[in-house]
């Protein structure tokens, strides 16, 4: 066989063979859901990094340091909003760990029913660790101009899956305590809460 025949098919053969030995494809890195079990049952959510990055930042640290282990949902309303992150049972206080934040209530997201928002006080960048989940779309929370009245509240997130469980959280029966009002007569618990 000539030589000049056995150097093309090896030259030839040279890719076929380097496939082999090239590193396989690794599949796209799974989007970081934020897993959130409560003595209700498990909510999953989606985070909008893009237009939410520092409220998203904030509670994903809040997470990953598991601050919001065994807090619980003190505000329910329906046909309104479920709160959370600020209170253990008894309507024990745990302050938050950071700084405030910015307000990004400017970011286009709206208070709709599933989304998730960062609460604060009358201070518009007074947003440090708890949020609420909308329970129908409530437009009167979003952002409607640069005032204090008006700045509304940040959306960052949305329910993915468990908004039958957010929904039997926001009916649960409620009563008054001391100067809160609307707190679940069951303490409803947030086992934990953690990036997927």
């Amino acid at each position: 066989m000539p030589v000049k025949f056995l150097l093309t098919i090896f030259f030839l053969l040279i890719p076929i063979m380097a496939q082999g030995t090239e590193p396989v494809e690794q599949p796209a890195a799974k989007h970081n859901n934020i897993i959130i079990e409560t003595s209700k049952g498990t909510i999953k959510v989606e985070l909008f990094d893009k237009k939410a990055p520092v409220s998203v930042a904030n509670f994903r640290q809040y997470i990953k340091e598991k601050f919001y282990d065994g807090l619980i949902f003190h505000r329910v309303i329906p046909g309104f909003m479920a709160q959370g992150g600020g209170f253990l049972p008894g309507l024990k206080p745990k302050h938050p760990t950071h700084k405030s934040i910015v307000n990004e209530a400017d970011n286009g997201l709206k208070n709709k029913r599933g989304t998730l928002a960062m609460a604060r006080t009358n201070d518009i960048n007074s947003a440090t660790c708890q949020f609420f989940i909308n329970v129908k779309d409530n437009a009167f929370l979003d952002h409607q101009g640069n005032t204090m009245r008006g700045y509304g509240y940040a959306v960052f997130g949305k329910v993915l899956e468990g908004m039958d469980i957010v929904d039997k959280i926001v009916t649960s029966p409620t009563t008054r305590v001391g100067r809160f009002s609307d707190v679940p007569k069951e303490d409803i618990v947030i086992t934990r809460m953690y990036i997927e």
